[in-house]
């Protein structure tokens, strides 16, 4: 039981021996600095059970906390009651929580819910970009926070490895790449695709130039384009299973996953499965018949199936063309109905998805919903915002798209002419000191990224992620690194608890350090590792107040010199247990 938990209980059970009424809940904050104070009650809350004056209420239960030693001493302003708690509440368990390495989190058994977590799901047609830096560093988050809370989860993606687009990189390859392979550009493979991809659409923008010279109109030139064309006849003979076309399509996407892998290992994130559209694309068709028959589908004149929203304040939607072939929406009904065929147990899925995408996700769970799916309920769209760079907004047609790859080695390069200017790495080898830049790096990347609530657009700015001062990745890990130089000259020793009187700065770490377990059941809740970022960064705020204003080695007093490197060991591994939720390393020095 933490700080916050054992003072809500004898709150509870103050009111209880004042008024015989143990009531749902109580709202208990941190006390404000202005006021003394541990934890405070907000009495308001409570005026419509209890009946009184808040300040009257408030009193009572001070008084009765107190004449059971359960505080030591209270204030009432107005509708809040402040509490001051004994000081072996403070240092309960503390030497158990201080060495403990998963403080915080949760035991996750067999028994334990079992969610799922969408997110990357890329095409195979181009590499990795900047957009699915955010989407997969929030989708690994957010999985590690899930558990983390106490849940088993499934970390997974349905890659889209066909269709139009990837044909495009196909028709341009054999028309212009002359054989070259991963090997012998030394590319990485999706780098390779990606760039036929490009190529694709210099070709055809020339040819619709050509066709609207000669007198064609634009929206013509642009379905009669002869590159174009051969590229929906690749498609064609992709679904009929031509041995040549799926061949090229299996050798091309090869080279994309091996790319992706390498991608995905720099960023540290992974998947428990892989699904992909040219086996799902034909699931839904059998949702379509059962929808008509319920009633929930309708199918027009041309044989196109639709369902009609618009009393649900939405619009109609198309679920099956006329030809009989299944679109996104199709497709996407029949993965989740597969997921919770799959797996019985399964009592959550979120999809980690761009806003753009919002209506889609409306229309998705509505769909399932009317065609009787209870579990649909629990499905859930991780919106989140857009991420600029300071150059403007990326386009992946043209060529110019910022990828994942080149960000990290930017990222990195910056990492390295920050540490150099820093000057602190002697001793280091350069492996080590290449190991120490991508650590920081990375750290860079992912906090800055990851401390932005989901929803809201970012403007990335690699210099400034970097930077090893404020709420950076670098400034927090530097903290975790001078703890570990702090324990390398001297280990904790045991100490006399009764001998240790707390000061303000030293509550203040306790009490947030015990907020840890709630931080990460808020931050599950939310599905946003922006509370878990921004947590870690109030924390690390407090102990570099600390460490600036309280002697820890060259305090002549044994008992309180253990405490301090007790609690500094606390905090760093409070440190290292956030920044492992977020997929951050830590170096031991910087």
């Amino acid at each position: 039981m933490n700080l916050k938990q054992h003072i809500t209980q004898n709150v509870l059970d103050a009111i209880q021996n004042v008024y015989q009424i143990t009531p749902e809940s109580v709202e208990i904050q941190f006390t404000r600095k202005e006021f003394e104070g541990d934890y405070t009650l907000v009495v308001f809350p409570l005026i419509r059970t209890l009946k009184g004056k808040p300040e009257d209420i408030g009193t009572k239960i001070g008084e009765n906390l107190v004449e059971n030693n359960k505080i030591t001493a209270f204030n009432v302003v107005k509708g809040f009651l402040n509490m001051s708690l004994n000081m072996v509440d403070f240092l309960q368990d503390f030497n158990q929580n201080a060495q403990n390495k998963n403080y915080g989190t949760v035991k996750v058994d067999e028994n334990s819910r079992l969610v799922m977590v969408e997110y990357s799901s890329p095409n195979t047609n181009k590499p990795l970009h900047l957009g699915h830096v955010r989407n997969n560093l929030l989708g690994f988050a957010v999985s590690q926070i899930i558990e983390a809370a106490g849940n088993n989860v499934i970390k997974t993606q349905i890659i889209n490895d066909r269709g139009i687009h990837i044909c495009k990189s196909m028709i341009a390859w054999e028309k212009f790449g002359n054989g070259e392979t991963p090997e012998s550009t030394q590319m990485k493979g999706d780098h390779l695709v990606g760039k036929y991809y490009v190529e694709f659409d210099k070709h055809y923008r020339g040819e619709i130039k050509e066709l609207v010279a000669a007198g064609k109109s634009e929206d013509e030139a642009k379905k009669e384009a002869p590159i174009f064309l051969e590229a929906q006849e690749m498609l064609r003979q992709w679904e009929a299973q031509d041995p040549e076309v799926i061949a090229l399509w299996n050798k091309m996407n090869g080279w994309v996953y091996e790319g992706f892998a390498k991608t995905y290992k720099r960023l540290g994130v992974e998947f428990d499965e892989y699904l992909y559209e040219s086996n799902t694309y034909i699931l839904g068709k059998d949702l379509v018949e059962e929808g008509l028959n319920k009633g929930v589908f309708y199918k027009r004149e041309d044989g196109s199936v639709w369902i009609d929203l618009t009393e649900d304040g939405l619009d109609e939607k198309l679920v099956l063309r006329s030809d009989g072939t299944s679109v996104y929406m199709t497709q996407d009904l029949g993965t989740a109905v597969e997921r919770f065929k799959n797996n019985p147990s399964l009592e959550e899925l979120t999809y980690v998805v761009g806003n753009e995408q919002d209506y889609h996700f409306k229309v998705l769970f509505l769909i399932l919903k009317k065609l009787g799916y209870s579990w649909a309920a629990a499905l859930h769209h991780l919106s989140y915002g857009m991420v600029d760079l300071p150059e403007g907004k990326m386009k992946s047609r043209e060529g110019t798209v910022v990828d994942a790859d080149e960000l990290m080695d930017d990222v990195y390069n910056t990492a390295k002419e920050i540490s150099e200017e820093l000057g602190k790495l002697d001793g280091l080898s350069d492996e080590e000191k290449a190991d120490l830049y991508e650590t920081i790096a990375m750290g860079a990347l992912k906090y800055y990224i990851l401390k932005v609530d989901p929803k809201k657009r970012i403007l990335f700015d690699p210099k400034e992620s970097v930077d090893f001062n404020g709420n950076t990745g670098p400034f927090i890990q530097y903290t975790f690194a001078r703890i570990q130089s702090l324990l390398r000259k001297e280990s904790p020793k045991e100490f006399d608890f009764g001998a240790i009187e707390l000061n303000a700065a030293e509550k203040e770490i306790i009490r947030a350090l015990n907020d840890f377990e709630e931080t990460i059941a808020k931050a599950s809740t939310e599905m946003s590792p922006a509370l878990i970022a921004n947590y870690v960064y109030e924390i690390v705020k407090l102990f570099n107040s600390f460490y600036q204003n309280n002697p820890i080695l060259k305090n002549e007093d044994e008992n309180v010199k253990n405490f301090r490197l007790f609690l500094s060991q606390w905090v760093a591994n409070t440190i290292q247990s956030s920044l492992r939720l977020l997929g951050i390393g830590v170096p031991e020095r910087m």
